[in-house]
């Protein structure tokens, strides 16, 4: 019996040791969950860093707009009056566009703001076909307005 346990003994010392089949599917699928978690706190983060930027721009827009109502008694109508130039348009180096409104819009006491829309198109992240990510800031008192995500 003794010469068993030792027969038994050396063939356990010579097997591998190695991860079974189960082990290793497990350990992907841990992963692959961490990895879908990460890419979908980092592109809240991208996001909300975006929202961030534009809240900046149209913060200095406002500030802008304010000096030149009380050098002249109104709002400026276009950037060029206030003698800057934010994109208008969508283009590949922007996530944003903006424009100014000035009349009686229904956002803002006074009429006028600022507001940016984001570039959804041509492969900007978030790619939601119909929706409109708009931000309005009323130049009057300062308060945001936002539709669909923002």
């Amino acid at each position: 019996m003794g010469h068993t346990i030792i027969g038994l003994n050396a063939h356990f010392n010579n097997m591998k040791r190695a991860f079974t089949l189960l082990e290793l599917i497990i350990v992907i699928v841990i992963i692959g969950i961490l990895a879908v978690l990460g890419l979908t706190q980092y592109t809240k983060v991208t996001e909300k860093g975006r929202s961030a930027e534009a809240r900046a721009m149209m913060g200095e827009i406002r500030t802008i707009q304010t000096s030149y109502y009380l050098q002249n008694g109104a709002y400026a109508t276009s950037y060029s009056a206030l003698g800057l130039s934010p994109p208008a348009s969508c283009a590949s180096t922007h996530y944003f566009f903006y424009g100014l409104a000035t009349g009686n819009s229904g956002y803002c006491d006074s009429g006028a703001y600022v507001y940016c829309r984001r570039c959804t198109a041509g492969g900007k992240p978030p790619d939601y076909a119909g929706t409109q990510y708009t931000l309005r800031l009323c130049i009057d008192d300062g308060d945001w307005a936002s539709d669909s995500g923002y």
